[in-house]
């Protein structure tokens, strides 16, 4: 039997390559209309006029408006502030403004036609520089944080080192695209499609047709990925295919293309990230002074959350006792910025190390040593007062991804390298880097606390265990890992546990897939539920028995003092029928000493953290500035693998995105509008971009989690586009003060250099 440490086939993996697993655009319903999104061409506009033309439209179409919804215009998210269809003005390019349907997908886009909006433009605001310029206006959120004496800090410094970094949009580019399904019968409304939360989507359900929640059911098909993506949005699209099946009375699916999933959705959040970094002559922080700025878009949706993660990982794994941070989201005429794999943390932690690049040069220490000298350790204190746990792995990471690679070598032979005219050519083109990253696993502070997590095992007819939780399988493995878990926890066989699919009618609301808190937070609810279940079905089954506290389950089997006495299932089944126990809810309760104030940014904001270092090696064209990655040593330490090629898998894939992020994936707007809107413009990595990828797994267990399991989801994310950058500073001397590090961007910057040394 498999167990925790062992890697067995995932099993939706066979449907999945085979192509029959049953994705939202594969289920159609009697009756079924298909529909369509009128989207407005303006950045900013007044709404004139609304006009629908059925005479134009195929036979049967209907067309919804602002003014035919059934309660409040907004998508119940954080808040509602996000309208569900835009009601006398527009604020971006893509904004839905009315919704059509019709019988056919081509009849739908038919009957778009039929609709004619009159607008009157408004001046827009395009762009970070013009939100900034624009001030308090064009805030959507803001925070901030403060930890010892920051003027102290830097009076004290021998050196202060300011900085400036900057990151743009980056689409998810979910194999599947966006797509829901929504109708109504005489159970009320059900809603089935592509999420990560079904949960979220049920809330803004009931939020924007003040329906009982009762009458409202929520059903998630197989998801193609989803990256963060699917958080938030499938609650706008659920509701405008609910809006069209009320007034068509007809089921009605809404499936986005990619051109329209592009122009549509939400992307990474661009930021800019301000550093005033004082550091003694040892190169030892003194001080930190930290200003975050991010492009939230038109709506507020999930920006705050993302801007609190960013707050609490911008500082790096590093020791400082001095620190002031500001963070605000800031409005801009373009389509909402919303949760992307790492939310925040990818961009403030590309700021952080290349800002403790730049401080390294300054003091003459190599990436290495600028990062051993300031690296937490486990009893260090973060600025926000937590007190690292024993599991605190950064400098064990650190130091394996140097060993591995030779990095300190190698680095120095790559700096000769390049001022050196009679050096190796091939070494010339050649760059190394090196990155130091963290993530906190499970929802930021009290989110936890507050969502409780409840899940259920209860006992089958047959004796098996059916495990219930709204957990959503978007490619990152829980179909296979809840098994091992659940399996481990009551010594029983994958083959006596049955899993609930993601419905809202029958599975308790065990929080949103999101925040790499899957594995960590919901398994390890179904390890201790798993547990109590079986102590209970023993309990019951040998009451007198006065070997009762050694009994035990292996293999499926009850240990009795002499050998093997029953199948746990038959156990079960026996409970079952006789009506002993047979169902166990628990809620999930974080660690006692996991306190935190959201007001003041003060205590444990995360129960533990993951760690990771990159290398990375590239090669740079001396002519073009093209870069090609070459190689990436990933050394990541996650608690414990509990199913390793998952485990890798998800890191490997993760690392990917962030190279691609880093090098190709450059989002054009012109007024508002995205350029680059389908796959034949914006460039992600295919195989041959992609360099080799060696992932290796550093265990420390952690008390809390499911057999010591850490979240590992999103901390990939946070280390390759550092370490990229480095990586092209080592091969061409120029700095890489923003990503997407595109040939055309650093030929720019090497001209700006030639011109002025102090450039990048």
């Amino acid at each position: 039997m498999p167990g925790i440490g062992d890697s067995p086939p995932r099993p939706d993996g066979f449907a999945k390559v085979a192509g029959t697993a049953r994705y939202v655009d594969d289920i159609t319903l009697p009756g079924m209309l298909h529909g369509a999104t009128v989207r407005s061409p303006h950045p900013h506009a007044r709404i004139v006029e609304i006009r629908w033309h059925p005479e134009r439209a195929p036979a049967g179409a209907v067309c919804v408006t602002a003014a035919d919804l059934p309660g409040p215009n907004g998508v119940q998210l954080l808040d509602d502030s996000w309208p569900i269809l835009a009601d006398g003005v527009v604020r971006h390019v893509g904004e839905p403004v009315a919704l059509v349907a019709a019988a056919s997908p081509l009849a739908a886009r038919q009957a778009l036609a039929a609709v004619e909006v009159v607008y009157e433009p408004l001046p827009a605001v395009l762009d970070m520089n013009a939100a900034i310029a624009a001030g308090s206006l064009s805030a959507l959120h803001e925070i901030g944080m403060d930890c010892g004496d920051l003027e102290a800090g830097l009076a004290a410094a021998h050196l202060v080192v300011e900085g400036e970094w900057r990151t743009g949009h980056q689409e998810h580019i979910y194999l599947e695209c966006q797509g829901m399904s929504a109708w109504f019968d005489e159970e009320g409304l059900t809603a089935l499609g592509s999420m990560q939360c079904p949960y979220y989507v049920h809330k803004a359900l009931v939020h924007a047709f003040d329906l009982p929640a009762g009458q409202v059911r929520v059903r998630a098909s197989a998801v193609g990925g989803g990256f963060g993506g699917k958080e938030d949005f499938p609650s706008a699209l659920a509701i405008h295919a609910a809006l069209l099946a009320g007034a068509s009375g007809h089921p009605v699916k809404m499936i986005y293309g990619r051109q329209e999933d592009i122009v549509g959705t939400s992307k990474r959040h661009p930021s800019i990230v301000r550093h005033r970094t004082g550091v003694d002559r040892d190169g030892r922080l003194t001080a930190l002074d930290i200003e975050i700025l991010f492009d939230g878009g038109a709506y507020t949706t999930l920006s705050p959350v993302v801007l609190s993660r960013a707050l609490l990982h911008s500082f790096g794994p590093y020791r400082c006792a001095n620190v002031r941070i500001r963070g605000r989201v800031l409005r801009t005429n373009t389509a909402p910025n919303s949760a992307f794999r790492g939310f925040g943390a990818p961009q403030v932690e590309f700021a952080m190390e290349r800002q403790m690049d730049r401080v390294g040069r300054a003091l003459g220490l190599d990436p290495l040593e600028i990062r051993l000298r300031n690296v937490v350790e486990a009893g260090d204190r973060l600025p926000t007062g937590q007190i690292l746990d024993d599991t605190t792995s950064a400098r064990l990471c650190l130091e394996d991804a140097a060993s591995r690679t030779r990095f300190r070598e190698r680095w120095l032979e790559l700096e000769q390298a390049r001022t050196d005219p009679e050096a190796d050519p091939e070494a010339r083109k050649r760059g190394i880097g090196l990155s130091l990253y963290f993530h906190g696993a499970g929802f930021t502070g009290n989110g936890e606390r507050r969502m409780k997590s409840p899940v259920t095992l209860r006992l089958l007819a047959d004796g098996r265990i059916e495990a219930l939780t709204a957990m959503t399988d978007m490619g990152q493995g829980c179909a296979a890992v809840f098994p091992q878990i659940v399996a481990a926890a009551a010594g029983i066989g994958a083959e006596d546990l049955v899993f609930a699919e993601p419905d809202t009618n029958a599975v308790p609301d065990s929080g949103p897939t999101v925040a790499s808190r899957t594995t960590m937070i919901v398994g390890g609810l179904l390890a201790r539920a798993a547990a109590e279940l079986r102590d209970q079905v023993l309990g019951w089954r040998y009451p007198a028995s006065p070997v009762r506290a050694g009994l035990s389950v292996a293999d499926g089997w009850i240990a009795g003092p002499d050998g093997p006495v029953e199948r746990f299932r038959d156990a079960a089944r026996a409970c079952r029928a006789a009506g002993g126990p047979s169902e166990v809810t628990l809620l999930h309760e974080p660690p006692e000493d996991q306190v935190f104030d959201e007001s003041t940014y003060r205590g444990a904001a995360y129960p533990t953290y993951a760690w990771g270092a990159d290398v990375v090696e590239v090669e740079v064209d001396p002519d073009t500035l093209a870069v090609r990655p070459l190689h990436v040593t990933a050394v990541c330490e996650v608690g414990r693998a509990i199913h390793p090629t998952l485990c890798a898998g998800q890191i490997q894939g993760g690392t990917l995105q962030a190279l691609g992020w880093a090098l190709m994936e450059e989002m054009k707007l012109d007024n508002g509008r995205y350029l680059n809107d389908r796959l034949a413009t914006y460039i992600i990595p295919t195989v041959r971009d992609t360099p080799r990828i060696d992932v290796h797994l550093l265990e420390r267990p952690w008390k809390d989690g499911p057999f010591g399991a850490k979240g590992v989801g999103e901390l990939p994310m946070d280390g390759g586009a550092p370490a990229v950058a480095q990586a092209i500073e080592n091969a061409t001397g120029i700095g890489v003060p923003e990503i997407p590090a595109t040939p055309e961007r650093l030929l720019a910057w090497r001209g700006l250099r030639k011109e002025s040394p102090e450039k990048p």
